[in-house]
């Protein structure tokens, strides 16, 4: 039988307010790691703390980080994917850094003329352009000679998952007197854990493809610094997300979700991670050697995420459960998110860089639907091939 989802609460504070210390009672910020420790004059090395054999927790404590000149305006470059979900990160963190007086240059993959460039964000580089950005094109393998032999002050990655995409840029940043790199990796990383949430410092899987790449920038750079994002929403983002449930909801079908449906997960706005990437910029000291969960503070459940964005476009939901194994679907073909609680927690973020987030599903899912009535996509014809099997297999009627 299908199983209705319960009416009960469904955004979570994922960290409650009692684990944070007031920042009132201290007049100058201050951090600990309960496994390293890291200041403007010393660093100890960080495999000792980013890829542990046992989970060793984030916890708060007294380290002093002294506060800094204001940095200088500085010249970043960003080797941005051409596809998947991290490609809006560069959108937006170039955006922001234009919009604080940085010089910027994105290098997307691949060629301008291609399909992929078509699509958001790359068909909103304009935007950049018009902000005083650079774009350009290429294979990130030979950057030396993408940029023409430019200098730069930063670099981020936001392209590769494994180190034989990542150490070539690695290396040319290096030899070219980089003085900060940045590297975008996954919250995937984590092994899975009885003690949710996931923070900087809990186990890794050490075959992942971007734990090599951590190591490895650890290992060469003096001044680094690692985000692990989760999902994300945001206009720009060409990887369904929201966009998933609102092709059932406004075309009333039910909405198939694997399991009990209160399964957690975290979901941020990109601004809040483009904010990030920004303070560890802007605060190179402070960012140097750390890992940070590039996260929302609030936990959504899956159950959750459908009623919301039902309720952004004024719409009722129909939520069904299934069993993925009873019904014969891979999980991960049938649905955007993990069948399973997963989210992590940006503690590392709040306490070192001062980041404090702005995502708030409600208000932002309501402008995502309105930017999908407005793109048409509300109309677009499509097949829910992997939905009616499911559908037929619990026995729900679907609409005509």
């Amino acid at each position: 039988m299908a199983a209705l989802a319960s009416s009960s609460s469904y955004l979570l504070l994922s960290c409650p307010p009692s684990k944070f210390s007031s920042p009132s009672l201290y007049p100058l910020p201050r951090f600990s790691l309960s496994t390293y420790s890291l200041s403007s004059s010393f660093s100890i090395s960080p495999s000792f703390f980013a890829y542990p054999t046992t989970s060793t927790r984030y916890s708060a404590s007294s380290f002093i980080v002294r506060a800094s000149a204001a940095e200088k305006k500085k010249k970043v470059l960003i080797v941005n994917t051409n596809s998947g979900g991290h490609a809006v990160i560069g959108f937006y963190f170039a955006k922001e850094l234009l919009s604080s007086g940085h010089e910027v240059t994105i290098l997307t993959v691949g060629v301008e003329s291609s399909d992929k460039m078509k699509k958001p964000p790359f068909n909103r580089f304009s935007e950049i352009v018009s902000a005083g950005g650079k774009t350009i094109w290429g294979d990130p393998a030979d950057v030396g000679k993408v940029v023409a032999g430019a200098t730069f002050d930063v670099v981020l990655d936001n392209n590769g998952k494994d180190l034989d995409t990542v150490r070539p840029v690695a290396d040319w940043a290096k030899s070219s007197g980089v003085k900060q790199f940045l590297y975008i990796s996954s919250a995937g990383i984590y092994k899975p854990t009885d003690e949710p949430p996931h923070v900087e410092g809990d186990v890794v899987k050490a075959t992942a493809g971007h734990v090599g790449v951590e190591k490895y920038i650890a290992e060469i750079f003096s001044s680094w610094a690692i985000f692990r994002p989760q999902y994300m929403i945001g206009s720009g983002n060409n990887k369904d997300c929201e966009e998933w449930f609102f092709d059932r909801i406004v075309r009333k079908r039910p909405v198939p979700i694997p399991g009990s449906g209160m399964q957690l997960t975290n979901i941020a706005h990109v601004r809040d991670l483009s904010f990030m990437l920004t303070l560890a910029l802007e605060k190179p000291e402070a960012a140097c050697c750390n890992i940070f969960n590039c996260v929302s503070d609030r936990a959504v459940t899956l159950d959750g995420m459908a009623k919301l964005c039902a309720e952004a476009g004024g719409l009722p939901v129909e939520i069904v459960h299934y069993d993925p194994e009873a019904v014969g679907i891979d999980a991960k073909k049938a649905f955007p998110f993990r069948n399973m609680h997963f989210y992590s927690e940006p503690r590392a973020a709040k306490d070192i860089l001062g980041w404090n987030g702005t995502t708030n599903l409600p208000e932002d899912l309501k402008e995502r639907f309105e930017e999908y009535v407005k793109i048409g996509r509300d109309k677009k014809p499509m097949q829910f091939e992997i939905d009616d099997k499911i559908l037929e297999a619990l026995k729900v009627p679907v609409p005509v």
